[in-house]
């Protein structure tokens, strides 16, 4: 049996290594100018848009709600077809989670489904940019603003990307990044949020460090002493460290590398399976310049489960995502039932993640493609 061929893996290169190791030589190892150069670096590629970093991806949606001012008694319009965390992290600011069904072809929040979902309580609309592809960005804001709520962007397959011209984090209220190793870009674990809003910024900030207020201009006891800070809303430990925003740092001076190659080998896959009939290949819409996270395959006539279970025997580690967020038992015991997106579900049943990561060769892209097509006989 050939190597097991991983669905995605991290890129690490001898100048990632020496970025690391020169911080553990250094007098830093948590918050020190790494960080800050790391949120630097990152905003180079957001429009400008200054970034706050965190621990994970699901540290960032956790950190953008609380920006938000999330609270009980407040709804979140959100995509089903994510990862759990994008809904969870609404879930736990004591938040409603309304989810909205999907586009059937980019499996990205359908614009006319999120503006019937929302009501006056609607304090955020979620969307996430599905495998990579930008959402519709441009009409969620206006709905959004439209009803007073704020847009944030789960942009954790599309760091990188753009839409209509501008750069994924430019565009909504609140942007949200994934650094996981599989990811476009990687810190190990870690995250982002980026925000153009000054209020929105500081809010992040404080969340991210316990709610520490430590500006004697803004403490309600200035005159306590030099050592002095206070809490005035509580926050949570969700610092990056020094020694992973360097990893970061390093590599971002090879996102563009990345998504070139991510590029080539979504382009090779659609090339190779357009003529078999049992499956359709992703979408792309005009103005959208996405970073392909992920290869979505969408298998047809109930046949998914029997692909998948062909390809991980042929040693091709092929991945589903994601099921409907509230299929989860956790939102099933809130209340939330099946059937409540059928374009998500839908999309659910047919969809199966291709091995896609930087380093994969042609010939991987190849054996991964004859699999297929021996499948499809």
């Amino acid at each position: 049996m050939p190597d097991f061929l991983p669905y995605g893996r991290q890129s690490i290169s001898e100048e990632d290594i020496q970025a690391v190791v020169d911080v553990l030589r250094g007098d830093w190892l948590t918050t020190g100018p790494a960080v800050q150069q790391f949120e630097n670096d990152l905003a180079a590629h957001t429009g400008g848009a200054p970034a706050v970093a965190v621990t994970s991806g699901t540290a960032a949606l956790h950190v953008a709600y609380a920006a938000a001012g999330l609270k009980a008694g407040d709804e979140v319009v959100a995509s089903p077809m994510t990862f759990v965390a994008t809904a969870a992290t609404a879930a736990l600011h004591g938040a409603k989670v309304v989810f909205a069904d999907v586009e059937p072809d980019t499996g990205n929040l359908d614009v006319e489904a999120a503006k019937a979902a929302m009501t006056d309580r609607t304090k955020v609309v979620a969307a996430v940019d599905y495998a990579g592809h930008p959402a519709e960005l441009d009409a969620l804001a206006t709905i959004a603003h439209h009803a007073g709520a704020l847009l944030l962007e789960d942009a954790a397959h599309s760091v990188g990307g753009s839409w209509q011209g501008r750069p994924v984090g430019s565009i909504a209220d609140l942007t949200t990044f994934s650094f996981f190793p599989t990811k476009n870009l990687t810190t190990a674990e870690g995250g982002a949020v980026v925000t153009p809003d000054a209020g929105l910024l500081d809010r992040a900030r404080k969340f991210r460090n316990h709610g520490l207020v430590r500006d004697r201009a803004e403490q309600r006891y200035p005159d306590e002493g030099g050592w002095h800070q206070e809490v005035h809303e509580f926050g949570l430990n969700y610092r990056l460290p020094d020694v992973l925003c360097a990893l970061g740092s390093s590599q971002l001076k090879r996102l563009t590398e990345f998504k070139k190659r991510r590029a080539e080998i979504h382009a090779r896959y659609s090339a190779a399976l357009a003529d078999v009939d049992g499956v359709a290949t992703p979408p792309s819409r005009p103005g959208a310049d996405p970073v392909w996270h992920l290869y979505p395959l969408r298998v047809l006539e109930g046949r998914r489960k029997a692909l998948f279970e062909h390809l991980r025997g042929a040693g091709i580690g092929v991945q589903v995502n994601y099921i409907p967020v509230y299929w989860h038992p956790v939102f099933e015991d809130l209340g939330y039932r099946r059937g409540l997106c059928p374009n998500a579900e839908a999309y659910y049943e047919q969809e199966l993640s291709l091995p896609l990561f930087p380093s994969l060769t042609d010939a991987d892209v190849d054996r991964v493609v004859d699999a297929v097509r021996t499948f499809f006989g």
